[in-house]
């Protein structure tokens, strides 16, 4: 089934983290089947925002967190709503690979298991196709029972990316994806950004502004924890409407 248009409406959000006011009065809508670029200085509450899409706030018995954000019409924050199932629907690329322990193949096939969306008979077609739509099928086709450790950090990524893939979500999030890869394996992630935004809503945080004009359809500039600006890339970025977004473009900050 084609996935549909799924935007994100994030209404009052603050976090607290420690005693500290991380995230201040956040409302924002994130546009569906675009990529979004959260950009801002470091601390100023970017993966904060990022890991209150998925609820990893959950596991900080000192985070506290209020406000609503509706997915799917939704709120994810409502008592009644399914963790497991808003995780699932929230796939995570994390700032460095994080293969799980085990060869390539159940990398990939992990997710289906566990979620038992695919079977064991079909496995061998699910994992090629992910590793095909995560550009790695034809470098690993030959290493599929090897340790994902062995892959280089750039196949790894995107090893990482092909079974959050498999888990079926309809989001994805990237905190800082590229920062510890290579020129190379950098532009191969963006190449699969740019594919991927066809059936799925992107947000991704980076502290490299050439990456979000490369990027970014959407832009979400923040500071100290408040949303300064958020606009189409082309007005963010040709007719920034705030002079601290002005001087943050300009490189007077950062």
């Amino acid at each position: 089934m084609e996935k549909k248009n799924h935007s994100i409406a994030i209404e009052n959000l603050n976090v607290t983290i420690d005693g500290q006011h991380i995230l201040k009065d956040i409302n924002l809508t994130v546009p569906g089947r675009k990529i979004t670029c959260i950009i801002g200085p470091s601390g100023c509450g970017k993966s904060t925002f990022l890991k209150s899409l998925n609820r990893m706030h959950d596991e900080n018995p000192d985070a506290k967190v209020s406000g609503r954000i509706l997915v799917d019409d939704t709120d994810i924050y409502d008592r009644k709503t399914d963790v497991i199932d808003i995780r699932k629907k929230m796939g995570l690329l994390a700032q460095h690979p994080c293969p799980l322990p085990m060869s390539v193949f159940d990398n990939v096939a992990y997710g289906p298991r566990i979620h038992r969306s695919a079977k064991k008979k079909d496995m061998n077609r699910t994992v090629e196709h992910y590793l095909e739509l995560a550009g790695l099928w034809d470098e690993v086709k030959d290493k599929l029972h090897t340790p994902a450790s062995k892959l280089s950090l750039g196949q790894q990524q995107r090893l990482c990316l092909a079974r959050g893939l498999a888990t079926e979500p309809e989001y994805i999030l990237g905190d800082e994806a590229t920062s510890s890869l290579d020129p190379i394996s950098t532009k191969k992630i963006e190449q699969l950004f740019f594919s991927l935004r066809e059936k799925y809503t992107i947000i991704l945080v980076t502290h490299i502004l050439r990456q979000a004009r490369r990027l970014g359809d959407y832009i979400v500039f923040m500071y100290l924890g408040e949303i300064v600006e958020a606009a189409p890339a082309s007005e963010f970025f040709g007719n920034p409407k705030e002079q601290l977004t002005r001087d943050y473009i300009a490189g007077s900050f950062s």
